[in-house]
């Protein structure tokens, strides 16, 4: 049975963050004289009567939640949230609600696709709106997959169970405690990435909303061109944090608690950051050969597109895909990759690539050896059956969300490109596909309405792991 007052309590305390954050683009609209005053006033008054009604309603309850209510409260969190985050843009210039919803989507789970342009001239209020709303999906992931994705068994993920994934009456203060350190670390690599971006040329305006899409590899920019416009500089300070941002967040509070650096022990960590520089030190090496650049800048545009892409944060810099075929097809199977588990980034991760070599490895040795028992371990954890029944089942709906996604693209009368690209950018949260129309060039706004509902259910299930949501469709999970 369902424990409604429960969730409706923790529902309002997420509501009453939301409207606490709604202020900040409100001081910005106040201080600046913009018209978006009345939408942020609006927007959290409303959102704040909800939360209170939410807190009211669940009050007096012990906060004790089964399996079944953990899963249904991720799926219902962040659909709510941003129900009510795409108040201020529908209010705003008269947008509507689908596109609305769309770039609220689009933000929460750090996607980075997006139908607005003429940001260089957009309110203030409104484009700190977008920033804070990836800078909000990153750290409310980043707790997920360290405290509750393990706990539910989502995609392999309990290979990453720490005691913050323990949702027991005696782990809930181990798990609050784990959460206000991620926090912190959050905090200190934004300010830091923003100084860093400030130092590089940018407005401190600039700098402040970069620094929160950057670190939660989200990628809204205040520019229509993003980071093409700006210094080089910039970029190279884009790269760096894009992929610690790409990093187990979990790793840092470690380091700093045990005073040490053993984070390159990590197979996870290592294997992302090898695959990023040899992927980028390749793609350089080939642009400097056929397309007239100077080495440097040929390993500041391949780096940079290419820590975007697999970190899933969908900054433009450069249209990549007229560097050529090769790029195009390099482009379309790192948008698969992702970052580690525990970061701010979408895709299928690094980890569960690592898994299935090892598993392979594994059935090799098997075939030579067929009387033999071979136990393959990652991170000196052995690699258990129900892991990899886990991995593989999230795989295959990966791809089947994919396809189908697709499908209905297709069906709007989207190019074949646009369908699978559009799908693929969605479900993996990287942002730009590849094709004309929301290309690296391009954004979302001419799609029609259905695709762009579509398209926000997939950045859903791609952001909370397909599983989380796929179950909630499952007829045993509503019995009793």
């Amino acid at each position: 049975m369902l424990n409604l007052r429960p969730l409706l309590f923790i529902l309002g305390i997420f509501l009453s963050t939301l409207t606490v954050f709604m202020f900040v683009p409100l001081f910005f609209a106040l201080f600046y004289g913009e018209e978006t005053v009345g939408a942020f006033m609006i927007a959290s008054l409303l959102t704040g009567t909800c939360a209170s009604a939410c807190m009211h309603q669940g009050r007096g309850h012990q906060l004790h939640l089964n399996i079944r209510d953990m899963f249904l409260l991720t799926s219902l969190t962040w659909l709510i949230v941003s129900f009510f985050a795409a108040m201020p843009f529908t209010l705003y210039h008269g947008i509507n609600y689908t596109d609305a919803f769309f770039e609220t989507m689009s933000g929460i789970t750090t996607t980075g696709s997006t139908v607005l342009s003429g940001l260089d001239k957009m309110d203030h209020s409104i484009l700190i709106w977008r920033s804070l709303l990836q800078w909000m999906g990153g750290i409310g992931f980043i707790v997920m997959a360290v405290a509750v994705l393990p706990f539910l068994n989502v995609g392999g993920m309990r290979l990453f169970r720490t005691e913050s994934s323990d949702w027991s009456d005696k782990a809930i203060p181990r798990t609050q405690d784990m959460a206000k350190h991620l926090f912190y670390i959050y905090i200190f690599l934004t300010i830091c990435c923003g100084l860093a971006y400030h130092w590089a040329g940018m407005s401190w305006f600039e700098a402040i909303n970069h620094s929160m899409t950057t670190l939660s590899t989200g990628g809204y920019s205040t520019s229509d061109s993003s980071m093409a416009a700006f210094s080089n500089q910039a970029h190279w300070v884009g790269t760096l944090f894009m992929a610690a941002g790409g990093l187990p967040l979990l790793i840092f509070v470690n380091c700093i608690q045990h005073r040490s650096l053993w984070v390159w022990n990590d197979a996870q960590v290592k294997g992302f950051l090898l695959f990023l520089s040899t992927v980028s030190i390749g793609l350089a090496f080939w642009l400097w050969l056929g397309h007239e650049m100077t080495p440097i800048d040929a390993l500041r545009l391949a780096s940079f597109n290419v820590v975007s892409v697999v970190t899933t944060t969908g900054y433009g810099l450069t249209d990549y895909t007229a560097w050529g075929a090769l790029a195009n097809v390099a482009f379309l199977f790192l948008m698969f990759v992702g970052s580690c588990s525990g970061s701010t980034s979408g895709g299928i991760k690094i980890f569960r690539f690592q898994i299935a070599i090892a598993i392979m490895r594994e059935q090799l040795k098997q075939q030579f050896h067929p009387n033999g028992v071979f136990k393959e371990r990652y991170n000196n954890r052995v690699i258990s059956e129900d892991i990899v029944r886990s991995l593989v089942t999230f795989v295959l709906l990966f791809m089947l969300v994919i396809v189908v996604l697709s499908i209905i693209l297709v069906m709007t009368g989207l190019d074949p490109t646009t369908s699978f690209t559009g799908a693929v950018t969605a479900v993996t949260n990287v942002g730009p596909g590849l094709g004309h129309t929301i290309g690296p060039a391009g954004n979302f706004s001419t799609l029609p309405d259905v695709a762009k509902w579509a398209l926000a259910i997939g950045m859903l299930l791609g952001r909370l792991e397909i599983l989380t949501v796929a179950v909630l469709f499952h007829p045993g999970f509503w019995k009793y």
